[in-house]
C-alpha cells in the first residue's frame, strides 16, 4: 500500500528496504524502471527484469531504433499453440545492452535488451493481432530462460488486471486501510474461484465466457456485500 499522495515510484524502495532479493530476480512494470529502484536492487544482491515503455522515453525509442540493425545474441521462438481462444506465436530474442543503449553509465553498467513478439489469431473470427515488447534485465541468461520470466510476470499483470477491469477494483471506494485490505483479499479469493470455476465447466457455450461475464452473471447480491464490506 502507498501512503496518501505517494505512488509505486517512491514506495517500491521503501519496500525493497524490508525484503531479502538476494539471488532473486525482481520483475515489476514500466513504473519501476527507475535509476533508484534497480540501483537498490542490485545493490542487495539481485536482479531484475522489468518492461521498458515511454516513461523512460530517451532508453525506449533508443533502444527500438537500435534493435532494428543489432545481431541477437539468442533467440527463442515458440508456437503456434491454442491458449485462451487464442492461437498465438511467441519471439524472445536477446541483445547486450552495450551495443543498444547510449548511456549506460547512467544504467549502472552493461544490461541485457529482451524483445519478444506475439503474434495472435483469435479462434473464433480469425481477427490478427501482433505486438512488440522491450524489457531490460541485469540477468544474463538465455532467450528461453528470459522468455520464461518474462510469461511469469504476465501472469501477475493478468492477475491484476482482472481485478481492475472485471471486478472494478479501482472504482470502490474504501475508507480505511483495512477495509481497502478486506476487501483485496476477498476479490482474490473470488477471482480463484471462478478461474477454478472456469476450468471445470462443462458446456461448450459456457466456457467460451470470460471472466467479466460471469461476473455480471453473479447476483447482485453479491455487488451490494462488496460495497458494504468497503464502508466497514
Amino acid at each position: 500500500m502507498c501512503e496518501e499522495k505517494s505512488n509505486e515510484i517512491t514506495s517500491v524502495p521503501r519496500l525493497l528496504d524490508k525484503v531479502d532479493v538476494s539471488g532473486c530476480i525482481v520483475t515489476a512494470d514500466a513504473m519501476s524502471f527507475q535509476k533508484a529502484i534497480i540501483d537498490k536492487i542490485r545493490g542487495k544482491g539481485g536482479d531484475f527484469l522489468i518492461e521498458l515503455k515511454a516513461n523512460q522515453r530517451t532508453l525506449r525509442y533508443g533502444i527500438e531504433d537500435n534493435v532494428e540493425l543489432a545481431e541477437p545474441v539468442d533467440v527463442y521462438s515458440e508456437g503456434p499453440f491454442l491458449e485462451h481462444g487464442r492461437i498465438e506465436t511467441r519471439v524472445c530474442r536477446i541483445f547486450r545492452g552495450n551495443d543498444l543503449i547510449t548511456d549506460r553509465e547512467k544504467w549502472n553498467g552493461d544490461l541485457t535488451v529482451i524483445e519478444i513478439r506475439t503474434a495472435t489469431e483469435r479462434k473464433s473470427d480469425g481477427q490478427k493481432s501482433s505486438e512488440r515488447r522491450f524489457y531490460v534485465s541485469s540477468f544474463y541468461g538465455s532467450a528461453r530462460r528470459l522468455s520464461t520470466i518474462a510469461r511469469m510476470h504476465w501472469a501477475i499483470e493478468s492477475m491484476h488486471w482482472d481485478l481492475d477491469r472485471n471486478l472494478r477494483q479501482d472504482f470502490i471506494r474504501r475508507k480505511s486501510a483495512r477495509s481497502a485490505r478486506n476487501l483485496d483479499t476477498i476479490q482474490r479469493m473470488v477471482l480463484a474461484i471462478l478461474s477454478i470455476w472456469k476450468g471445470k465447466r462443462k458446456k461448450r457455450s459456457d466456457k467460451a465466457k470470460g471472466t467479466a461475464e460471469l461476473i455480471r452473471g453473479l447476483s447482485s447480491d453479491f455487488t451490494v456485500m462488496m460495497h458494504m464490506l468497503a464502508q466497514k
